[in-house]
């Protein structure tokens, strides 16, 4: 099978299955237990924090460890909004539903994109009103990659801020973002980004499944969602998941660490299998933006080509794809991605999302080229 699906899932690396091997079964004790052997354990998850706040250039108390990004979205959004009774949040077109969804449980506003998928900052900056104390804007988009310039959308909360503070207006103005996708390829550091919240997801970044980060920054006050024995701040009450919160860390350092040569790497097979799929298509649509896109990301449309026969006829060839987030195909719905941008119905139809990833490698790209090609032509004709 070659796979290239990146986006959907990572596999975990075999360095990440090492660290996390003996938290589940000689180091398997209870972080919150009075023991010594215990207190190890403790220290384990401790380093682990700081280990990500590195990362996000943050304080170690202002890492909350959660089971996944939705989890982690459901707090920023849930804990903000729950704060803040009656108060206003807006979130990008283009987001995952797990923002999506938790905005649309308040009131909130939809803020639209241009046909590249980037923000309107115009429109943005008009719909910012008194009410406002959240922006969700995600960092990367997980279908077509298109990466948001987070530092523009920082400055224009930074001014609408000061503007409330000339009317006596103390609501306070958050920015949060999902990076779920970006920790492999862009720099996460929270005061270049101008962010408030950040949301990391393991299993993006060849960590294991259900592991997650919210970052909050400090002053920034969540109401918390879970109650129990008071874990990460009181956010997220439960005993820690220690081989998961280990596996995570380790991800993180080596993603971020190994995140330049990726680059060079991924971009150029990406590039590559762009180049021999638009040499047999003139026509095809490349979906998203070209020059601020995520190194891995290749979504196209061919208009009149059903992409979910396009994907099965793929799956029995040993090409693994998809059409957009998994989730949504899951559910056979249309994507909202390519409509925010404007895609046609025969574009949203055709669609193909082709994510490559660390252990993809020149051969797979050659093979994946002329598997996609003859599947495109045989429902052509």
């Amino acid at each position: 099978m070659i796979y290239l699906d990146y986006a959907a899932a990572t596999p975990v690396d075999e360095r990440v299955v090492a660290a996390m091997q003996p938290y589940w079964t000689e180091l398997f004790y209870n972080p919150s237990s009075s023991t010594l052997a215990a207190k190890k354990i403790k220290a384990a998850v401790e380093d682990a924090r700081a280990r990500v706040a590195h990362w996000i250039g943050a304080k170690p108390a202002e890492i909350i460890f959660t089971a996944g990004a939705t989890e982690s979205i459901n707090v920023a959004i849930n804990g903000v909004m729950r704060r803040h009774q009656g108060a206003e949040v807006l979130a990008l077109a283009t987001e995952h539903d797990a923002v999506l969804a938790t905005a649309a449980q308040y009131t909130h506003k939809i803020i639209p994109v241009r046909k590249d998928g980037a923000i309107d900052l115009d429109a943005f900056k008009k719909m910012i009103s008194d009410t406002t104390v959240l922006v969700s804007v995600g960092y990367a988009n997980n279908e077509i990659g298109t990466i948001q310039n987070l530092r523009a959308v920082a400055e224009v909360v930074q001014e609408a801020r000061h503007l409330r503070t000339l009317k006596n207006n103390i609501l306070p103005l958050y920015v949060h973002t999902d990076a779920s996708q970006a920790a492999a390829y862009l720099d996460l550091h929270a005061s270049r980004l101008g962010v408030d919240l950040l949301t990391l997801n393991g299993g993006k970044m060849y960590g294991p499944k259900q592991t997650g980060v919210l970052w909050v920054k400090g002053g920034v006050d969540l109401q918390p969602l879970t109650t129990g024995g008071g874990q990460e701040r009181g956010l997220r009450s439960g005993t820690e998941n220690v081989p998961g919160v280990i596996g995570l860390a380790t991800a993180l350092d080596i993603a971020q660490s190994e995140r330049k040569e990726t680059i060079v790497k991924v971009g150029a097979l990406r590039d590559e299998l762009q180049r021999r799929l638009q040499e047999a298509f003139p026509n095809m649509v490349v979906n998203g933006s070209q020059k601020k896109r995520l190194p891995n990301n290749l979504h196209v449309s061919w208009p009149g080509v059903d992409g979910e026969r396009l994907l099965m006829l793929l799956d029995e060839h040993g090409v693994m794809a998809s059409t957009g987030a998994a989730c949504a195909a899951n559910k056979n719905t249309k994507s909202q991605v390519l409509f925010a941008i404007g895609c046609s119905d025969a574009a949203l139809q055709g669609s193909l999302r082709l994510t490559l990833g660390r252990f993809t490698a020149p051969e797979d790209i050659a093979q994946a080229a002329t598997i996609i090609i003859a599947g495109v032509r045989e429902l052509q004709n």
